[in-house]
């Protein structure tokens, strides 16, 4: 078989297990990459030498990042792996070749106080959109209605994203069914079609309370004749709101919060996880709730809470315990 051939069977390997379509077009860039270059060269794909795959591997080393050249071994990994699974190949001729490892950056997070700052800053937006006048008739401008309603939205995307740890797809992808308000839960599909409960506080179920009662039914009333959507956050134009049109409201709402350059939608995520461990939560209760099929993908917040290691040394190290007090 050729290496064309044999990628595109990798490709609908992907598809079939519901990788997403920019993991797809990442690694056939990738893998076609490798394959290219062992054809040029006259390498057979099945049996590449070592001497061959180091001279790739320095090709590819030169010029570019470490996180790239990282980024582009694993997608060639991924397929050396799946060939030898498949019966294409004998071996996976990377597996006895090193690799320079990816560097591991910690995840930003925002304090608890930036938190309820961004909160505050939705609340405004909606108490703003509430003393707006009427639209004049034809000028195209929204009326106090629509706003309000697109505010109202925003302030529970934030205290949803927040309150469940979501990623903005899965913000995306929920319906009204999967939200349970009396519970306080809310069931979202994340990678991998892995279904998982998230959790609910009180703020996050007032929230979305007052976005079904108040401002859903004026979004979905604004696409008249149209059946409508079973998605939870609804456009301006009444459909469903998708990842990108999340993503700007919320950019927009931390640029008024006036939060840290380089904030973004998945900062909330990894400010939840941060924030219950923190707080005591256990790291296996952490995983449960992120939705991380490995240990090892949750304990990257372990280091990035200062305030959990200070308190677990102070527990457990004999030197660092506070003196007893005298009688």
């Amino acid at each position: 078989m050729t290496g064309a051939a044999a990628l595109e069977r990798f490709l609908a390997s992907l598809a079939a297990r519901d990788a997403s379509p920019h993991t797809r077009r990442a690694y056939e860039a990738a893998v076609g990459s490798y394959l290219r270059w062992l054809a040029e060269r006259g390498v057979d794909w099945r049996r590449p030498p070592r001497a061959a795959l180091r001279a790739y591997l320095a090709e590819l080393s030169d010029g570019h990042a470490r996180s790239t050249v990282a980024q582009r071994l694993a997608a060639i990994r991924s397929f050396g792996r799946w060939a030898r699974r498949a019966g294409l190949v004998a071996a996976d001729p990377w597996a006895a070749v090193g690799t320079p490892r990816r560097p591991r950056r910690l995840p930003a997070v925002l304090g608890v106080g930036e938190v309820e700052r961004l909160v505050e800053t939705a609340a405004a937006g909606l108490a703003t959109a509430a003393g707006r006048p009427p639209a004049a008739p034809g000028r195209g401008q929204p009326g106090t209605a629509l706003v309000a309603a697109l505010e109202l939205r925003d302030l529970a995307i934030v205290e949803t994203a927040y309150a469940a740890g979501l990623r903005i797809s899965e913000l995306a992808s929920t319906t009204l069914g999967s939200v349970d308000l009396d519970r306080g839960e809310v069931r979202v599909t994340g990678k991998g079609r892995k279904e998982r409960m998230g959790l609910l506080g009180r703020p996050a179920r007032a929230a979305l309370g007052a976005y079904l009662a108040e401002a859903r039914p004026v979004l979905a009333g604004r696409a008249p004749g149209v059946r409508p959507a079973d998605a939870l956050f609804l456009n301006r134009h009444g459909g469903p709101l998708g990842a990108r049109g999340i993503r700007l409201r919320l950019n927009r709402l931390f640029a008024r919060a006036g939060l840290p350059d380089g904030t973004s939608p998945h900062t909330l995520r990894h400010s939840f996880a941060t924030h219950l461990l923190d707080g005591g939560a256990d790291l296996r209760v952490v995983q449960e709730l992120l939705g991380h099929s490995s240990l090892a993908t949750t304990q990257v917040y372990t280091h990035v809470s200062p305030a959990r290691l200070r308190a677990a040394y102070r527990g457990a190290h004999p030197r660092a315990r506070p003196a007893p007090t005298e009688p």
